[in-house]
This record gives C-alpha cells, sequence and structure tokens, in this order.
C-alpha cells in the first residue's frame, strides 16, 4: 500500500528532479537558468495580451 499515488512522499514530491545541476542559458556576461527564462517569456507573453485584448463591455449607457 505504500507505492500509491496518494502516499505522503509521491504527494509531496517535486514533479522534476531537483537534485541534478541545472541547465543555464548564457549570453556574454548575462546567464540565467532556462526555468527562470521560460518563467520571465510566459510573463512578457501575457503582459502583451493583456495590452492587446480588448475589454470586455457591458451593456452600453444611454
Amino acid at each position: 500500500m505504500t507505492d500509491g499515488p496518494m502516499h505522503p512522499e509521491h504527494v509531496l514530491s517535486a514533479p522534476v528532479d531537483l537534485s541534478g545541476t541545472g541547465y543555464y542559458v548564457h549570453w556574454g556576461v548575462l546567464q540565467i537558468s532556462a526555468v527562470n527564462l521560460v518563467v520571465i517569456a510566459l510573463m512578457l507573453i501575457v503582459f502583451a495580451l493583456a495590452l492587446l485584448l480588448p475589454f470586455p463591455r457591458g451593456r452600453q449607457r444611454r
């Protein structure tokens, strides 16, 4: 019964292996982890969509 998916070790464990070394991207003097680069890119995409998409409109007032 300890191998089931609801065992506390399975629920609290990370979805990826965090004991290994991270992957880093290098651009000259700039060094950033790949995961942080993905998070920053997603935030920029959400920000651009928030600027470009129109706000929903309610009933127009007379």
